[in-house]
């Protein structure tokens, strides 16, 4: 199969249907008038330029409380000709729609409150926090006023990951016995030290992105065990290299996390192993690529072992896009309140700030 021919196949892009349906319902419509609140999560400026660049935004204005990070970020280029305000000009500003909050884990659960509270829609960093009860309260506030919450996870739209799960949703796979999931980094004394601040460490700030897609397959697992463990030479109290098993009626899954892995990135796989079935995908190798096997012949996939190349995965554009639909069109995300919740709660218990 060459590469021509799997990117055309329709097996990729089941999220990506409803992401252009709502593209569909754009035409037309206003852009949504949009603000960022925060600058200096390593997100940021990606998911600004994703709103600058569509037509489907209006980035109306960036706020920043932190003088330093502001100064900063006034300099930057990336950041010329927006309107810098104030926090309270920033929420009580009612033609702004959506807030994008790009903030330290610890800011998150404070600022996405007020931004809900404040009548606009959230999109929110990921991890939203280290806590349950006020995260559930924000959702839930969210919900009852009809407003969208999405979380800044960035594999929802990756091409290969949502391949593999299509797959195991059409029965491709067999019975999915296991979904393993590697999230490694090669932290610096600065992220270890941010890291540090929480349990779960290097798990607690990474294994979400691995959680998102296994509860979207698999669903509310009945137990989490997790090893949180300091093993590196660091001086530090950084959980560095951790393992947390996903107990589910009919399947496991493993995720596996360290802080100290040169070539970290290229390493980041995403696994479900089935009966019938397996897909091995690495979302962030140059370029993003799979192996894929198939004990008989299943829709664009041939019987046997095959390497398959994937083009370019840019981040946060399709997460964007469905938001500014989704806005614009009324309807809901594709990923639900239930989602965010049991990604979270799950997350939590992973690293061990719940039970």
């Amino acid at each position: 199969m060459n590469r021509r021919k799997f990117l055309a196949v329709p097996a990729m892009a089941a999220p990506a249907a409803a992401i252009n349906n709502q593209a569909e319902a754009q035409a037309g419509a206003k852009p949504v008038r949009a603000a960022l609140w925060g600058t200096e999560h390593s997100h940021t400026t990606g998911k600004l330029k994703a709103m600058l660049d569509s037509p489907a935004y209006q980035v109306v204005s960036v706020c920043e409380g932190d003088a330093p990070a502001k100064a900063r970020a006034m300099k930057d280029p990336r950041f010329q000709g927006l309107s810098w305000v104030s926090e309270s000009q920033l929420l009580n500003d009612n033609s702004i729609q959506l807030v994008v909050v790009e903030c330290s884990v610890w800011q998150a659960l404070e600022m996405g409150r007020k931004v809900i509270a404040a009548g606009k829609h959230l999109h929110i960093e990921k991890p939203p926090g280290n806590q349950w009860a006020p995260f559930r309260a924000m959702v839930e506030e969210a919900r009852a006023r009809r407003l969208l919450l999405q979380t800044g996870y960035v594999w929802r739209c990756h091409q290969g990951v949502n391949a593999a799960l299509d797959a195991a949703r059409k029965g491709w796979l067999g019975d999915v016995m296991l979904v393993r999931g590697t999230m490694n980094a090669d932290r610096d004394a600065a992220q270890r030290a941010v890291e540090a601040r929480y349990k779960g460490g290097g798990l607690f700030e990474l294994g979400g992105h691995v959680i998102d897609r296994m509860v979207d397959l698999l669903g509310r697992p009945t137990n989490v065990q997790s090893w949180l463990r300091h093993h590196s030479k660091v001086q530090d109290s950084l959980a560095d290299n951790s393992v947390a098993v996903f107990e589910f009626p009919k399947s496991l899954a493993v995720l596996s996390q360290t802080a100290n892995m040169a070539g970290a990135g290229e390493h980041r796989s995403f696994e479900v192993i089935g009966t019938d079935g397996t897909f091995v995908v690495w979302p962030e190798a140059n370029p993003p690529r799979m192996r894929v096997y198939m004990r008989g012949a299943q829709g664009p996939y041939k019987a046997g072992w095959q390497d398959l190349t994937l083009g370019p995965q840019p981040r946060f554009i399709g997460d964007f896009q469905e938001l500014a639909g989704a806005i614009q069109s009324g309807q809901p995300l594709r990923l639900s309140y239930d989602h965010e919740l049991l990604l979270h709660e799950t997350l939590l218990r992973a690293s061990g700030e719940i039970s």
